[in-house]
């Protein structure tokens, strides 16, 4: 939201400087991004002076151009400048560009006046023509200005150029009431008050609103004051329809708004001063002189003003004369009611509509405006009939007119303002820092919160209708700390902790032990959200359209259907730290998927790793290298080990289509993990240019086959004995097949299986690779003699040479 800083001291008299400004209003919580400059014209004519023509006279040297001498008002001599002017004479006042000065042409181009020779004389400034200055198009000769000037007055003066310095505020969405300059020049005087500025609001008079006369009557029907709780309107007759006066104009431009006629501006200027959205019908076209707010039938056709047909919800409020629908209630006109060039009399509409209700509308028709932002927030209903007065006002000073009806105002059930009671003792229990009772009571007055009550516990409080995100003792008490200054409460010497007595439940105390785990091992958490866009299914053949659990009321599109799969959340935060130069990343993620099945809704928690980049930080004494698939095998086998289930799981046939290759865990028939490195056209969907492995754990599955029972043996009092073979193997033939083979062989004293070395490549045979692979043997009750140490060697060679074409190097 963009805040004009002069037409902010309209509202608040103070002469602090913008960044000040600044500061203080994002302590308050309306954060200022930034402050950008605004100049009515570019340039803002700076170095551009009234000149006064002393004398003028041919050149020598050239026919067309002319010697003058100018006096600039700065207390030195007159300066010469060589002009090519017709027009140019002596006595003139003239808009002198000084030394220095710069110009912009009709691109935005700068150029600079220097000090030069023109035919063998010295210039020293440019008289200026109104093109010249950006002020018209005119280029016959210089622009004459006024004989009663004195020379040295800046031209921006003369020609009202308005420079201002506006504030980007990035403004949440439960603060409705700061959605204005009036808004937030009322938190300003907060925040002055706190520090000990006094400073009034200052609000616009509507004193001289009267009605002239009762001549043009437009009857008002509500049908449901639910929808539309307070409906004020007034028709104006005998307007004008032009271009706005440029103190308007500049007004709207300066905070983004491209001005259309001065009625329009109006409406947009009021809602921007106070908040509060207006609209102008053209009253000649309100069919029977009737305005009814209703709902109308689902399907009903309507043209909007953006030319584009729209068909109404049976819930959407339309605004309506007696042939049909004129407006979107809140959100959008409509093609034929609204204001034009011939227009000369207007009803003029401020209302106060149901929040869901039209934000509702505005996401059925993919429509968002400056009306339906405040309106879905909550609006001020006690402003309509002033906000109407105001722009009516505004109406009459730029478009001319006369008011020609009574004000309708149609409140059947009047909006009340909040009760709430604060405890003085839970203030300071939040806030972590005893605040005076007098000192809450100034902040509360400073912020238009009545005091209804006091006693020694708290007070009794009044909230305005308008501050819709108040109305709950502890939303009075952020209210109070935001004003009394988050900065100003000290940090305490000692750290309170309170101990939670909530149940936990064993699924909790695994996922907390892997979440320690995986932070010991380098991984940081994430958390993404569980909304996506359903395009992601585009990706892998796994995933169904039909699956997706689609949202009612997106907010968007790319936030419109639950996620599938935790797979692309995981790429989009690597897209995400990668653009920000963060190209080594450990990963992990307790998450859930959802899923639209024939038998209901399907909701599965996952656990996910991710991993991309580096292994570890660039270091003198070791080289850098790449996470992969075998870092993340070793990650994964290390959580199953922790949970007790790497025995337990096998590897089983391997077919989803995001990973370009992969490994699947099951126990059983279930498949518990899937892991691998992901296809290049995945992670090229997300403009990721480095290899991503990744991981993903069936964490519901997993709590089946996790037991919480410690088992234990005391350490073996016999060694263990270790033999290694050097397989002669097809190139085909992977480790997995071994480790497995030997397992079967030996199941009860081989302990462990290592593949040590893999060799391919000159004096070995084509086709074919070694494997250097060690055996871990161990009795638990006894040691073991040389020929049973033998005997289960041989058993191992003689396996793997008739199931695996295996022979010993």
């Amino acid at each position: 939201m963009r805040i004009s800083y002069n037409w902010l001291k309209q509202f608040i008299k103070t002469d602090l400087p913008s960044n000040e400004i600044a500061d203080i209003l994002t302590d308050l919580g309306l954060e200022v991004e930034g402050v950008d400059t605004f100049e009515s014209l570019k340039g803002g004519l700076q170095g551009v002076v009234v000149g006064h023509v002393i004398t003028c006279e041919k050149h020598p040297d050239a026919d067309k151009l002319k010697i003058t001498t100018v006096d600039l008002g700065d207390g030195n001599a007159p300066v010469q400048i060589v002009c090519g002017a017709p027009n140019v004479a002596a006595g003139q006042k003239v808009p002198v560009a000084t030394i220095g000065t710069k110009l912009f042409d009709k691109e935005g181009n700068a150029f600079e006046i220097k000090k030069g020779k023109i035919r063998g004389q010295e210039s020293h400034g440019m008289i200026c023509a109104e093109d010249e200055l950006g002020l018209g198009e005119s280029h016959e000769g210089i622009l004459i200005l006024d004989a009663s000037l004195t020379p040295g007055t800046p031209a921006a003066q003369v020609f009202n150029i308005e420079c201002d310095e506006v504030l980007e505020i990035g403004l949440t969405p439960n603060r409705a009431d700061a959605m204005s300059h009036m808004g937030v020049a009322r938190d300003l005087r907060a925040g002055l008050l706190q520090r000990g500025k006094t400073s009034e609001l200052i609000t616009p008079s509507v004193s001289k609103f009267k009605i002239e006369k009762r001549t043009l009557k437009i009857d008002v029907k509500v049908e449901d004051s639910k929808l539309a709780p307070r409906y004020c309107g007034v028709t104006i007759s005998g307007v004008t329809v032009k271009p706005s006066p440029n103190w308007l104009q500049n007004k709207l431009k300066a905070i983004g708004l491209s001005p259309k006629n001065n009625i329009v501006d109006v409406t947009n200027y009021v809602l921007h001063e106070l908040g509060q959205p207006l609209h102008a019908f053209d009253a000649a076209k309100i069919e029977g002189n009737k305005v009814i707010i209703k709902t109308l039938p689902a399907g009903t056709k309507f043209i909007t003003l953006d030319d584009v047909e729209r068909t109404l919800h049976q819930e959407d409020l339309v605004i309506c004369d007696a042939n049909g629908p004129m407006c979107l209630a809140g959100v959008f006109g409509g093609k034929t009611s609204g204001v034009t060039d011939e227009t000369t009399t207007i009803f003029l509409e401020s209302a106060y509509f149901n929040p869901v209700a039209v934000r509702k509308t505005a996401k059925r028709h993919t429509l968002s405006t400056d009306a339906s932002f405040r309106f879905e927030r909550g609006i001020d209903p006690t402003i309509t009939e002033y906000a109407l007065k105001r722009a009516a006002l505004l109406i009459q000073e730029v478009a001319g007119g006369e008011i020609t009806s009574d004000i309708i105002d149609v409140y059947p059930k009047r909006i009340e303002d909040f009760s709430v009671f604060i405890h003085f003792q839970k203030v300071n229990r939040i806030i972590g820092e005893e605040i005076k009772p007098e000192t809450i009571k100034k902040i509360l007055a400073s912020l238009d919160i009545k005091v209804n009550s006091i006693s020694d516990a708290g007070l009794g409080l009044i909230i305005p209708s308008y501050r819709v995100d108040v109305t709950r003792e502890i939303d009075v008490i952020e209210e109070i700390l935001r004003v009394y200054g988050y900065n100003n409460v000290k940090i305490p010497g000692k750290l309170n902790a309170t101990i939670s007595n909530s149940p936990r439940t064993a699924e909790y105390h695994v996922q907390n032990t892997i979440a320690n785990q995986l932070c010991g091992l380098g991984f940081n958490e994430m958390m993404a959200n569980s909304l996506t866009t359903p395009d992601y299914i585009a990706l892998s053949q796994q995933l169904e359209a039909e699956q997706n659990v689609m949202m009612l009321n997106p907010l968007s599109n790319d936030l419109s259907a639950m996620r599938q799969s935790l797979l692309f959340s995981a790429l989009e935060a690597v897209a995400f730290n990668n653009n920000r130069r963060r190209s080594d990343l450990k990963l992990y993620e307790f998450g859930k998927t959802y899923h639209n099945t024939s038998e209901g809704y399907l909701e599965e928690k996952h656990l996910t790793l991710t991993l991309t980049g580096n292994r570890t930080a660039e270091s003198w004494i070791k080289g850098q290298e790449k996470s992969d698939f075998f870092l993340l095998k070793g990650y994964v086998m290390a959580i199953l080990s922790r949970l007790g289930l790497d025995q337990k799981a096998i590897s089983l046939p391997f077919s989803n289509d995001v990973y370009a290759e992969g490994l699947a865990l099951a126990i059983g028939k279930e498949i518990i993990v899937e892991f691998g490195s992901i296809k290049k056209n995945v992670v090229k969907h997300f403009d990721i240019k480095q290899e991503v492995v990744f991981a993903d754990f069936n964490w519901g599955k997993i709590q089946k086959y996790v037991s919480n029972k410690i088992k234990y043996t005391d350490i073996p009092k016999y060694p263990e004995v270790r033999r290694d073979f050097a397989l002669l193997v097809d190139e085909q033939i992977q480790f997995e097949q071994i480790f497995n083979l030997a397992k079967q062989t030996e199941k009860s004293l081989l302990k462990q299986v290592d593949l040590f070395d893999v060799y391919q490549g000159k004096n070995l045979p084509i086709g074919k690779k070694s494997y250097a692979v060690s055996f871990i043997l161990q009795d638990d009750t006894k040691t073991l003699t040389d020929s049973q140490i033998d005997k289960i060697m041989g058993k191992l060679q003689s396996n793997f040479e008739s199931q695996l074409g295996a022979s010993l190097r």
